[in-house]
């Protein structure tokens, strides 16, 4: 896709807003200058003292779509004329009824009659280009498309109704203004005067380190809930870990046997929590083994948990010690570092205990939550135990990033600043100052846009679904 060359050729673009296949209606997109020219003469309004050509914006028309004699079907066409568009464009949106027939034929009808079809994601290009949004809420439009969850809904919504990119562009306007002043100077060298103050500019850099490291800590969380937050469960053969996955997503998913070692690869699923995603992943049990495909098993086990950010180690309560748990886990520490991870610990088969076991005080102390994963008993508060571990103050923030993309972006932001920071307060010159300050400032706009490049925009806009 060739961003730039797809929106320089000012043409007019079509494409189905609706998914595919066989539904009640569909809904068809078109936009540019010639949106209206292309789609009248096919269109006849159901009144003869209605005109597309002369229709307000934001009206709807009762007509249908024609071919010289032949009759396409009966549509409604809702007018948006640019400015007042989602793409800034003369916006036509015809919805008729959802036969895959009718739709391909009345885009051939449009492609003869002067339209295109639209590239991925070009409509939310054509916004961004044409000033609708910045780069930060085009993306949320993509994110929004894909959210699965409430919270996943959550921060695209936020972010697309500006989020962040308000807090960026704030910050890229001061330094923009320390900027310019410090390259003033540069233009009067001689005279040795100074219109930037250093003092104002030093704490300037400061509280923007400071707000943009709290961005940057926040992508763990954003990450994780646009993503769905990957939950291992892990433990020994045997210990219930098919079963208690089974339990959770209320389906047969795993493979169930009394035969230790059955699960030999991962088998991963999603299920939504109080409108949070989590990303639920059964393993192979931990174990010194000489079979191969097991130990391949185990291996993958060990990366499961270091791509993990929550670890269910599930242990039989009616069979274990508390010394033979505390091994496990240092076991399990010793392959992974488990510092940046929730633990939670699940003594399973708790319905195969006759009586309480003389460790189970100890346990206790260890938080570890009881359960029969084969009864479903107790279940609810390994939920709890999940939800637990989300920052919900955060999620109420309008200052959660989300995109690895922003993320990296800041992170150099930050780099640029400190180099900032330094240079203030070693007295370099103004030249070197200046040219540090220019890259905090092109870290940032590209972040919003205010700097782009085709490769951004084409890496961005390809993933979007067409008609969007």
């Amino acid at each position: 896709m060739d961003p730039a060359g797809s929106f320089t050729r000012e043409d007019t673009i079509c494409a189905p807003a609706t998914a595919g296949g066989t539904a009640a209606i569909s809904i068809i997109r078109l936009s540019g200058s010639r949106a209206l020219a292309v789609l009248e003469p096919l269109f006849h309004p159901a009144s003869v003292k209605k005109s597309l050509a002369r229709a307000d914006s934001h009206t709807i028309l009762l007509g249908s779509i024609r071919s010289k004699d032949e009759f396409i079907d009966q549509v409604l066409v809702s007018v948006f004329r640019a400015p007042h568009s989602y793409t800034g464009e003369d916006v036509l949106e015809i919805s008729c009824h959802g036969s895959e027939y009718i739709r391909q034929r009345i885009l051939e009808l449009l492609t003869g009659n002067g339209c295109r079809l639209a590239d991925p994601g070009e409509f939310t290009m054509r916004a961004f280009m044409n000033g609708k949004m910045d780069l930060s809420q085009a993306e949320a439009v993509g994110d929004l498309i894909a959210a699965q969850s409430q919270a996943q809904h959550r921060l695209a919504s936020k972010q697309m109704r500006g989020g962040y990119s308000k807090i960026m562009k704030e910050l890229r306007q001061q330094l923009v203004a320390f900027t310019s002043l410090l390259e003033l100077e540069l233009d009067f060298g001689e005279e040795e005067v100074e219109f930037a103050n250093r003092e104002k500019l030093l704490l300037l850099v400061g509280e923007m380190l400071n707000q943009i490291s709290q961005l940057i800590r926040s992508f763990s969380t954003g990450n994780v809930l646009k993503h769905g937050i990957p939950v291992t469960i892990a433990g020994r053969p045997n210990a219930g870990k098919s079963t208690l996955l089974n339990a959770l997503l209320n389906e047969e998913r795993a493979i169930v046997s009394e035969i230790p070692g059955t699960t030999r690869d991962t088998i991963e699923d999603n299920i939504i929590i109080d409108g949070i995603s989590f990303r639920f992943i059964d393993t192979a049990g931990l174990r010194k083994s000489n079979e191969t495909i097991e130990t391949l098993g185990i291996k993958k086990t060990h990366q499961k948990i270091k791509q993990a950010s929550i670890v269910l180690y599930l242990f039989d309560a009616a069979q274990t010690t508390v010394e033979e748990l505390k091994k496990e886990l240092e076991e399990m520490a010793e392959q992974t570092d488990m510092s940046n991870k929730k633990l939670i610990i699940l003594g399973n088969k708790a319905d195969k205990l006759i009586y309480s076991p003389r460790q189970f005080t100890e346990l206790v102390d260890m938080e570890t939550i009881f359960i029969s994963a084969k009864r479903r008993e107790n279940l609810e508060l390994v939920l709890d135990g999940l939800l637990k571990t989300v920052n919900r103050d955060q999620l109420e923030t309008d200052t959660v990033v989300s995109s690895s993309r922003h993320h990296q972006a800041l992170e150099k932001t930050r780099e640029a600043l400190e180099k900032v920071k330094a240079g203030l307060r070693d007295e370099v010159p103004e030249d070197l100052l200046s040219a540090d300050l220019r890259e905090a400032l092109y870290h940032l706009g590209t972040i919003t846009g205010d700097i782009s490049t085709d490769e951004i925009l084409g890496n961005i806009f390809s993933s979007f679904c067409i008609g969007k």
